[in-house]
């Protein structure tokens, strides 16, 4: 699952690196030399930008010798137990400290980019994460219960939970993406990570400090651990904090905040859609007059969505985030205002009035496109569903080029769990034929922007 160590000697198969960079092999070429087959070619291409590939003029790649060379070494960094995001990060690394990838015989294996490490930790901790991880894995809550007792004895419990339950928990959800994981094993691993937060924060002592802070979820989040998590952190540092849990409806908030008069509203977000929710609770919070902090993986993910909050940006890192809060509240005004934001345009609010009238239409069009497919009609809704939904939630965010990293996140997924990404090909097609033919110029943003996406699927192909 995970390194036993931040540094190692890496062992490795013999493999050439040469420098030639005149491309030369073509597609078929590069699938025999490396192994690897040609979606996962496309989508490190498209996710990660390794290899960048010469194009004939006909639109067909072109691969140098090393490419292929870089293509090898990163799937030998895969079998060394690395995700392809961390063979890709480390990639860089060497190649920021001067060093060549391909000729590197000893190296760090890399840590989570920018962030150092909560308390010094050892070989003790990861053993135990990797304990914990195999145990949630074969279902052995016994096994689990005791190995978090055993950490709890040795180190602090920030190191526990931000050594063992975070980092094990993203262990777990890699390896769900990549297809190694079931979503049963993720789910009761997260159960067990919650229920010892849950207990954690029970046994907290009262405040005694004074100010009340607010942390949850926007409407439709589910993810749970981060919020939790802070809440307990803060609460160790005397602060009274009222924990709202997963799914924070904007319904009457104006009623729960004129009744907990909080100083600070924490909510972080992890997926497009929530985020544009959480875009209605700022302006909410605006209103009244409350300091919002937020954050999340989205966030992280795409910082270009932080211009479109109204509220203060925490952290990219988990652990630094009491600090963070900390600052708001003991700063004299609060960092009252908030940040200035954009208001939406004119014509991304017709887009999004217009698209949810005809959202009905545009799916009843996708069905009748796609009845001859083989694809569970269970799935097929579900995808109309979620496609819509942050369709809106760009549109609601004022950039339709949002959906980009959505598009490449389900592309990766289905790669990893053998699914035909040619379906996610035929889908967007279908959808964007839906679209052209329901939406009026008002519509003009969402159909240019699937017309630009399907033309650069077919290019992939």
């Amino acid at each position: 699952m995970g390194l036993s160590s931040n540094s190692q000697i890496i062992k490795r198969p013999l493999m050439s690196t040469s420098n030639n960079q005149t491309p030369t092999y073509n597609l078929k070429a590069v699938v025999q030399e490396t192994g690897l087959k040609p979606d996962t070619l496309r989508a490190w291409e498209r996710r990660y930008g390794l290899p960048q590939p010469q194009r004939t003029g006909g639109g067909h790649r072109l691969y140098s010798q090393h490419d292929i060379d870089m293509l090898k070494w990163l799937a030998a960094r895969q079998e060394e137990g690395l995700s392809i995001s961390r063979a890709v990060d480390l990639w860089h690394s060497l190649q920021q400290e001067g060093q060549d990838p391909l000729q590197a015989t000893s190296h760090a294996a890399p840590g989570p980019l920018n962030i150092q490490p909560v308390l010094p930790v050892g070989n003790a901790i990861t053993e135990l994460r990797r304990a914990w991880i195999s145990a949630c894995l074969a279902f052995d809550e016994r096994t689990a219960e005791n190995i978090l007792a055993q950490a709890s004895a040795l180190f602090p419990l920030e190191t526990v939970c931000f050594e063992l339950l975070q980092k094990g928990l993203t262990e777990i959800g890699e390896g769900w993406y990549s297809g190694t994981v079931t979503v049963q094993q993720e789910h009761f691993a997260s159960a067990l990570a919650m229920r010892r937060l849950d207990a954690l924060v029970a046994a907290t002592p009262p405040p005694t400090r004074p100010g009340r802070i607010l942390v949850g979820c926007p409407a439709e989040e589910e993810h749970t651990f981060g919020p939790l998590l802070i809440t307990l952190l803060l609460r160790r540092r005397g602060w009274d904090v009222v924990y709202l849990g997963a799914d924070v409806p904007t319904t009457r908030l104006e009623f729960t905040i004129a009744t907990a008069r909080p100083q600070l509203v924490v909510l972080p977000a992890q997926q497009l859609h929530t985020a544009a929710n959480l875009l209605e609770i700022a302006h909410l919070l605006d209103k009244e007059q409350v300091p919002l902090a937020y954050g999340g993986a989205i966030f992280n993910h795409i910082p270009a969505l932080r211009a479109r909050i109204p509220g203060h940006f925490m952290s990219e890192r988990l652990d630094t985030t009491p600090q963070v809060v900390e600052q708001f509240l003991m700063s004299p005004r609060l960092g009252w205002p908030p940040p200035a934001v954009t208001p939406l345009s004119e014509t991304y609010q017709q887009a999004l009035a217009h698209f949810r009238e005809n959202q009905a239409l545009i799916e009843a069009h996708i069905w009748q496109l796609m009845k001859d497919e083989d694809i569970p009609p269970s799935r097929l809704a579900n995808a109309n569903l979620k496609f819509a939904r942050n369709i809106i939630a760009a549109l609601r965010l004022g950039d339709i080029e949002f959906m980009g990293s959505d598009i490449v996140w389900i592309e990766g997924l289905l790669i990893n769990h053998q699914m035909p990404i040619q379906q996610l090909q035929r889908y967007l097609h279908a959808y964007s034929q839906a679209v052209q033919a329901q939406l009026d110029e008002r519509g003009k943003i969402v159909r240019d922007w699937l017309a630009r996406l399907t033309l650069a699927e077919t290019r992939n192909q």
